[in-house]
């Protein structure tokens, strides 16, 4: 079915994207991987593109595209090289960038989004921690006010671009007598005295993803550094994490479909019994099966996408993509990884990378079974 999302000017986009991607990226997946990170080559070069302001305004260096779906088209096309790849640029320009677009003081603004426009400012989201995944209200790093600043500690964990950010929006516990009302997000620079990082962390998949623990040691920043409203940081994020669940199921259903058609294509050249792979029934039905799951996700997602776009998208509409989508990607990838047999199990093929670099999406951004929860709640039940 024809797709009918997207205009003239987002396939120009896409193809822009591509090139790019053709040029800079695809070359040094393998040294990416082997370094457990992304260059600063590329953070640079996306920049140069404008690939990284399109939330931003144009007076602050960014492209004010003001149009969600270019965001879909480019993680659209990098999720299609790799899901790591997807998910750093995603957590800089995608989840983190907003906060500072729509909740940061002019002078935080000029201060910091030029460089994140640039690639020059990387940016990563501290939420979670050591005792605690799902549970935001929960977390246990604390601000405790001394004169005129704020004395940080505590850590977080599995913070994806965490090992290379220079800037950090860190949720912490400001009021603890509050709960979650007592929560405040801070901007903490990477070369604050007090702030630390821990060793790259071993993955199951995304090896070209830099992840890593962060340490807070008595960290003392002012008021210029918090990010929206004094103990708002819990309604500040649940009010963002839409878009990140709607950026997840973009990369999911993207991720999962480029993998999918390579299997295809495989599974034509693959030769078995003397014909192709792909001939006989039952892989004639599974991949008839895994091309509707995915179209039929797809056209959901278009229809997430279009309602983001005009401020309609609802948490529950969100969370129904998020889980959904997630667990179609990694149903269809096991099944690709079937498909192409022992070679399916041999990280030198794509197919393998791609069913590890997908379990994740399944736990993070809220797990599958708190986007069931907030589900249920909707329900009634």
């Amino acid at each position: 079915m024809k797709r009918t999302i997207y205009d003239a000017d987002h396939e120009s986009f896409r193809a822009s994207v591509r090139e790019f991607l053709e040029r800079s990226v695809i070359p040094n997946v393998e040294e990416h991987a082997a370094n457990k990170a992304l260059p600063r080559e590329f953070w640079l070069e996306a920049g140069k593109q404008g690939f990284l302001g399109l939330s931003i305004p144009e007076e602050y260096g960014g492209a004010g595209a003001d149009d969600y779906r270019f965001n879909a088209v480019l993680f659209e096309e990098l999720n299609k090289v790799n899901a790591a790849l997807g998910s750093c640029t995603g957590i800089h320009a995608d989840i983190t960038a907003p906060y500072l677009v729509e909740l940061g003081t002019e002078e935080q603004k000029q201060k910091w989004l030029p460089g994140v426009a640039a690639g020059e400012i990387l940016l990563a989201i501290g939420m979670t921690e050591p005792s605690g995944g799902s549970d935001l209200a929960g977390l246990k790093s604390t601000a405790v006010r001394d004169g005129d600043q704020w004395v940080i500690n505590g850590s977080k964990t599995f913070i994806t671009n965490g090992y290379s950010a220079d800037l950090v929006i860190t949720a912490v516990r400001t009021s603890p007598e509050k709960g979650a009302r007592g929560i405040t997000l801070f901007a903490i620079p990477a070369d604050a005295e007090g702030f630390s990082r821990g060793r790259k962390l071993d993955k199951v998949g995304q090896d070209e993803s830099d992840t890593a623990e962060l340490f807070f040691e008595n960290v003392r920043l002012g008021d210029d550094h918090i990010v929206g409203d004094l103990d708002g940081g819990f309604i500040h994020m649940m009010q963002k994490l839409p878009q990140e669940r709607l950026g997840c199921a973009i990369s999911n259903v993207a991720h999962a479909k480029q993998i999918l058609i390579e299997t295809l294509q495989y599974a034509k050249d693959r030769k078995a019994f003397g014909q192709g792979i792909g001939s006989f029934q039952h892989n004639k039905f599974l991949l008839a099966e895994l091309f509707t799951q995915i179209e039929v996700t797809e056209s959901y997602i278009d229809q997430c996408v279009i309602a983001h776009d005009k401020g309609e998208l609802t948490p529950i509409d969100a969370a129904k993509a998020k889980w959904w989508s997630s667990q179609v990607q990694n149903d269809v990838l096991d099944h690709c990884v079937q498909l192409h047999g022992g070679y399916g199990f041999m990280n030198e093929y794509r197919v393998a990378r791609a069913w590890r670099d997908a379990r994740v999406s399944k736990i993070w951004a809220g797990s599958n079974e708190i986007m069931k929860e907030l589900i249920g709640r909707d329900l009634g039940l």
